[in-house]
């Protein structure tokens, strides 16, 4: 089972300067939450309590102003500063200590996910014994991504980063599930000619020994990656359509909290007093009237 998960939320964020020049991007609102909430929130509905964020250097304080240590909403969260981007997998080398041992999820900070049957993929993939596993989405630009091949038994076959011809339309989503070894796999990745240890090469250690898996996010769900600006605002989009639709809110971390049972109805006053009069804390008090 995974009981431990990181978010990976450094990176310049240079697509979408000059917006990223004082403020880290999984900062910024997608709609009326801080783009963090949503990687978060998918560790949560996974039920991942232990969650280590790896933020930049110089800014854990901005992060700690709005995520102090996870107590308030039942779990734990510790923080780690990567002094600059080194590729995907040195979020296993920086989480060495953090995962000692475990198996571990990973999300990247700027990916958002939904879909009606979405909780449900994430415990199936947090049963993980050994092995690797990714969720793949399909696309209409695989050129974009980094895409799989697969066989009947859901076994990848081969990965291609950014294919220039057409070779398999199953893009690899920023959610990944590892058994313990992915420490020590990453540790001996040598940097590619852009100067960083690249996911890829980490998936590649795992299919050579026939030990990487894919799962599927389906017709009904959504997969969108906040890169550029226009993804960005086309998410703040999506998330602001289905809200205020349904009335409902996509990753309210105090409502995941309180239907696991991890805090009760103190903890959601608490939080109304710290987000003070906005939209989000009328969306609470209706959780508890």
């Amino acid at each position: 089972m995974i009981k431990k998960g990181i978010i990976l939320a450094g990176g310049t964020g240079s697509r979408m300067s000059p917006l990223t020049k004082a403020v880290n991007k999984q900062l910024l609102p997608i709609y009326d939450k801080p783009l963090i909430f949503y990687p978060l929130s998918v560790l949560m509905l996974a039920k991942i309590k232990d969650i280590l964020i790896i933020v930049n250097k110089g800014q854990l304080e901005q992060y700690k102003r709005i995520l102090p240590n996870g107590k308030n909403l039942g779990i734990k969260i510790t923080f780690a500063e990567q002094d600059k981007p080194r590729g995907l997998p040195d979020a296993f080398v920086v989480g060495e200590k953090f995962i000692n041992k475990s198996n571990v999820a990973l999300i990247l900070g700027d990916n958002f996910f939904y879909g009606e049957s979405f909780t449900k993929k994430l415990n199936e993939c947090c049963k993980l014994k050994s092995g690797a596993k990714v969720l793949l989405y399909k696309v209409s630009n695989p050129e974009s991504y980094g895409v799989a091949k697969i066989n009947s038994n859901n076994k990848i076959l081969s990965i291609k980063e950014k294919p220039k011809k057409y070779f398999s339309d199953l893009a690899i989503t920023g959610l990944y599930f590892f058994d313990k070894k992915v420490v020590e796999y990453s540790k001996r990745l040598k940097p590619s000619k852009r100067g960083e240890i690249e996911i890829t090469d980490l998936l590649n250690k795992y299919r050579l020994n026939g030990n990487l898996k894919a799962n599927f996010i389906g017709r009904g769900g959504a997969w969108l990656d906040t890169g550029t600006i226009d993804d960005f605002y086309k998410t703040s989009a999506f998330v602001s359509s289905i809200e205020n639709r349904q009335g409902l809110k996509i990753a309210c971390l105090e409502e995941i909290s309180l239907n696991n049972k991890w805090i009760n109805k103190s903890n959601i006053l608490n939080a109304i007093k710290f987000y003070g009069n906005c939209n989000y804390s009328n969306y609470l008090k209706k959780l508890i009237s």
